[in-house]
């Protein structure tokens, strides 16, 4: 199986958040992990990150932020020139969607945790 570098955007290391346990089942499958969130944590001994710090060879970019707080991240996401971007149950965004088609990244309607448990990441 591929290993796909993915950056979880709104990263939590609250056990009770979809992007912890999104962060626990990335790495469980071999998958490098880079998260940036609100604050400072850490989950299954990856550290949240809360610039928009450098990071080469992202893959996924999957989102944990309503789309109100996804327009900061525009130019940002763009920037690392992900395969796809993965808009999880509730961060569906038809403006950030446009923008990584017309600069041919995938936008994805789904969610990471069901991908993961399917075969389907």
């Amino acid at each position: 199986m591929e290993k796909k570098k993915t950056l979880v955007l709104g990263a939590s290391d609250n056990p009770s958040r979809y992007s912890y346990v999104a962060i626990n089942r990335l790495k469980n499958n071999q998958h490098p992990v880079v998260a940036i969130g609100k604050k400072k944590g850490t989950v299954s001994g990856i550290a949240i990150e809360t610039g928009k710090i450098p990071a080469e060879g992202i893959d996924t970019v999957t989102l944990y932020l309503n789309p109100a707080h996804q327009k900061q991240y525009y130019d940002y996401i763009i920037s690392l020139h992900p395969k796809r971007i993965i808009f999880n149950p509730g961060t569906e965004n038809d403006e950030l969607a446009a923008l990584a088609v017309s600069n041919h990244i995938e936008p994805v309607e789904a969610c990471t945790l069901v991908m993961l448990s399917t075969g389907q990441y």
